[in-house]
């Protein structure tokens, strides 16, 4: 199994094997999935491996662990996925997890990763995502990681009942977009 390497993490494909207990307690964390899903479904150990399995039987959605190198623990997961194979496209969304390694940086470091496995591995030409207007960590590290901020959506989700703008952004691969 190929594994990708920055300078405090790497990455590798997850299979079924590696979700562990811990791992969701990170999808029970209210606080942690406040931005992180917007169905509000709840994950569980078995929807985490079957979207790995159903994933890696598709070709387009890959589940990748984000690895501290230090000590090799499983902080954080990158889906690049669902990909748009006649458009080259897909979505790429990164979790820190563990809650330990927050405020380190490791989330930029992470997902500048994540535009190399999907552009080097899968040659997407671009990479998206949405979030919501007041997730500004994750917008700081999205644009931070060379992602650009593309529009609005306004009002496009209801947080507690109050309209809230949607910030699109995209990454593009060099070797399309000059």
């Amino acid at each position: 199994m190929k594994t990708f390497y920055s300078e405090r993490l790497f990455m590798r494909k997850l299979n079924p094997e590696d979700v562990t207990a811990e791992m969701s307690l990170w999808f029970a964390d209210n606080e942690l999935m406040r931005y992180y899903t917007n169905s509000k479904k709840v994950i569980t150990i078995e929807s985490i491996k079957n979207s790995i399995i159903e994933g890696a039987n598709s070709g387009t959605l890959f589940t990748y662990g984000i690895f501290f190198k230090e000590n090799a623990k499983l902080i954080g997961t990158i889906k690049i996925g669902p990909i748009n194979l006649h458009h080259k496209i897909s979505d790429l969304v990164v979790l820190i997890g563990d809650t330990a390694y927050h405020g380190k940086g490791l989330a930029i470091e992470a997902i500048k990763l994540g535009n190399q496995i999907a552009f080097d591995e899968y040659d997407l030409r671009k990479l998206f995502g949405g979030m919501y207007e007041s997730n500004t960590s994750s917008i700081k590290a999205y644009t931070r990681a060379g992602w650009v901020i593309e529009g609005k959506l306004k009002g496009h989700y209801l947080v507690d009942g109050q309209p809230q703008d949607r910030i699109l952004v995209g990454c593009f691969n060099p070797k399309y977009f000059k």
